[in-house]
């Protein structure tokens, strides 16, 4: 399925019941232009090859199978996405795959009850993790009948850290290029779909004025030329800014670009405008509507940032 232009919508899906309220809802959302549905799963699927890896009332096959039944009905692409290297907890709470394998800490035994850290990462020297991620993507590709995976990879701040003994030393660009290829090459090289991850880390904070959340300030950024050039770029932005520098960096490096913004209306029109400029580019893919917990299945069709960027793309 090939759509000119990407008119997108990302948000998390943990639970059976959040797929059948986004199934009612898509509909209207098909008549509205949504063409590309970007569902986060992590670890909120009924996983058989490592169960111990199951969130809590997980979506099931059935589950999947319904929404990849209306997504097709609709020519909607439908693309899952599973958060590596980064976001590996929140809070106080540690996901499965370092609360289940903790040697995979990038910061084994360090900030108990995660205080004094954003989010916890995964090493991505570790030997044991890609066999088990790699069975998640799988397992992801074939239930929601994916021809392409998000990995996340956004907001990484640990890595290269002096707590890992593998990593302790190393170049933080090569650490994260290094995620990068090895993903690329199993999804890419392997099972011949196409790879998306966020941007940000691939951005000198400094240099674009992003700062350290929508761009690095830890020494990832050089990672933008060690990587392929195929990856499409999910480019986020979620303030208010007088240009948005990097659409045009990502496009001149060679990728594809699909910016991405969130829930100000002023920003939401601004990184529009960006992105227009850039229409015609033959690797400006579109505009990606994320939610982020601010609306969700079944609320959709009246969040204001998508019915305006529905409203401005072609």
């Amino acid at each position: 399925m090939t759509h000119r232009f990407w008119r997108g919508i990302h948000l998390g899906l943990s639970h059976d019941s959040d797929v059948d309220r986004l199934v009612g809802e898509l509909p209207a959302l098909a008549d509205m232009g949504l063409n590309v549905l970007m569902v986060e799963v992590n670890y909120g699927f009924a996983y058989e090859s490592h169960p111990e890896l199951r969130g809590p009332d997980p979506i099931t096959h059935a589950g999947a199978a319904r929404l990849v039944a209306a997504c097709q009905a609709r020519d909607i692409r439908l693309i899952p996405q599973f958060q590596c290297l980064g976001h590996q907890s929140w809070a106080k709470t540690t996901f499965p795959l370092l609360k289940v394998y903790p040697e995979f800490d990038e910061t084994p035994g360090q900030f108990p009850d995660n205080e004094g850290i954003y989010c916890r990462s995964w090493c991505p020297q570790h030997p044991g993790v890609n066999p088990i991620i790699f069975a998640l993507f799988d397992e992801l590709l074939e239930a929601f009948e994916a021809d392409g995976l998000h990995v996340g990879m956004d907001e990484v701040f640990l890595i290269g850290s002096e707590h890992c003994p593998r990593c302790k030393g190393h170049d933080p660009a090569a650490l994260f290029a290094r995620a990068v290829n090895d993903y690329h090459g199993y999804l890419v090289g392997e099972r011949h779909v196409q790879m998306l991850m966020w941007g940000d880390r691939l951005l000198d904070g400094v240099a674009t004025g992003y700062g350290l959340w929508e761009a690095s300030e830890n020494g990832t950024d050089p990672a933008i030329d060690m990587i392929p050039k195929d990856i499409v770029l999910c480019d986020w932005h979620y303030e208010v800014m007088e240009r948005y520098p990097s659409i045009a960096l990502f496009l001149d490096k060679g990728f594809p670009v699909l910016p991405g913004g969130w829930r100000s209306e002023a920003a939401t029109h601004l990184l529009l405008d960006e992105a227009l400029r850039h229409r015609d580019h033959p690797n400006m893919l579109g505009y990606l509507c994320t939610t982020w917990g601010h609306v969700g299945p079944g609320e959709l069709v009246t969040f204001p940032p998508i019915r305006i960027a529905l409203d401005a793309l072609p």
